[in-house]
């Protein structure tokens, strides 16, 4: 069954952000391959008047952006109205035309909020896909809260990226039989083990010396200035240790400023943004990924750098411990630095078993994820086909009985 698919999100890349979201990308160009896809994306209304416009690429999906315009910093409550009045004053024409079978929305809020509102003004069903803060951060803001509320009890499924956002999700109301946990996958031709040595020749990297590597946005609530701040301690240890963060946003300069203030700055090295296709020969060299976040879904960095076969540091967050098991790394509570410390000095000690940690890593799989997400979308899809004909039963049975009544009736 081939279906015209809607996806909304904050969640993919742009002109002004072609690095965003990998796993959307990868996930959504694969559901492409068996539907016809049309992805729109809102782009934050400062990236687009700050930001240069790059070329970007997605296959087996029409790309398209709008730009969301809302008041900064204050109206939180108000994005979802502020998004939906963006979408529509620029693509209202698109929707008018087109016949769509279903939305998937990406991201509960405020895009799901405002994208619950849409499907229901087309009459198509509509499909929440949450991932993380969406559900454990902006779900808890009070008036926030019954906007979610309300677009995941309406939607035909919401899909979660893990057991903890499900049981989120739960919470909030929904049918527990409308809850689908579908791991992100790792794609296996740039996620796999290999030569550490060749990697680390290939990105012109230190032979003999330890690698600590971050892979995520450069921000707060990610944990790189954690990291950082426990980093000269994993000096006293393992004076050879190198931090190496790959990843760009609001906290280069800080993250630049604290290196020098604790005189670790010759041992930090900050990479940038690093396209997805070239991540693999980091984790490789790498001799573990370190990623201390305050609050996750399921980061699909964490999926890749064990499909390398690297062990992995991380905080007991979201559904990274559904992920990570004692095998292939260790986790540690947020914000606890002093743990932090203890876990990063016994993973560099440590002999990892990288097949071990590979083989775990594999049963994170593209096709078994795009295999139920189809099934939910025709689900989707099926229920307003059903609808429909119910609706038009029911109808033509009025239309039989008013005309018996009206026979009845006739002098």
């Amino acid at each position: 069954m081939r279906l015209k698919v809607l996806i909304l999100t904050n969640l993919f890349p742009s002109p002004w952000d072609p690095l965003r979201s990998p796993f959307n990308r990868q996930q959504f160009e694969r559901l492409g391959e068996q539907h016809e896809v049309d992805v729109i994306t809102a782009v934050d209304f400062r990236e687009r008047f700050s930001r240069k416009r790059k070329a970007f690429r997605a296959d087996n999906v029409n790309t398209d952006h709008f730009v969301f315009f809302y008041p900064p910093l204050i109206g939180r409550p108000l994005h979802a109205a502020c998004w939906l009045l963006s979408l529509l004053g620029q693509k209202l024409k698109r929707f008018r035309r087109a016949q769509y079978d279903c939305l998937l929305v990406s991201w509960g809020y405020p895009d799901a909020a405002a994208g619950g509102w849409l499907a229901r003004h087309l009459g198509i069903p509509y499909v929440v896909k949450v991932h993380g803060s969406d559900l454990n951060v902006k779900a808890e803001q009070p008036l926030v809260r019954p906007q979610i509320r309300r677009a995941l009890q309406g939607a035909q499924a919401v899909v979660a990226v893990s057991q903890a956002l499900a049981e989120k999700a739960v919470s909030l109301g929904v049918d527990p039989a409308r809850v689908h946990v579908l791991y992100n996958g790792v794609e296996p031709s740039l996620f796999h083990p290999g030569s550490l040595s060749e990697a680390r020749t290939r990105l012109g990297l230190p032979q003999d010396e330890r690698i600590v590597l971050y892979v995520g946005n450069l921000k707060d609530t990610k944990g790189c200035l954690d990291l950082l701040e426990a980093f000269p301690h994993v000096l006293l240890t393992h004076p050879d240790a190198n931090l190496i963060l790959i990843g760009s946003g609001p906290a280069r300069d800080p993250l630049l400023q604290r290196a020098n203030a604790l005189g670790c700055q010759n041992r930090v090295r900050l990479v940038g943004a690093v396209e997805h296709d070239a991540l693999g020969d980091w984790f490789r060299a790498a001799d573990l990924l370190c990623l201390p976040s305050h609050n996750e879904g399921v980061p699909n960095v964490v999926l890749e750098a064990m499909a390398c076969g690297t062990p992995v540091v991380a905080t007991r967050v979201g559904g990274i411990p559904e992920v990570l098991p004692q095998h292939a790394g260790l986790l540690v509570n947020a914000h606890d630095r002093i743990g932090l410390e203890g876990a990063l000095v016994d993973a560099l000690g440590k002999a990892w078993d990288s097949d071990h940690i590979a083989s775990h890593a594999s049963r994170f799989r593209w096709d078994e994820n795009i295999q139920r997400l189809d099934g939910i979308l025709e689900a989707a899809a099926l229920s307003r086909k059903s609808q429909v004909k119910s609706n038009a039963s029911a109808t033509g049975k009025a239309k039989k009985s008013l005309d018996r009544i009206a026979a009845k009736n006739m002098p």
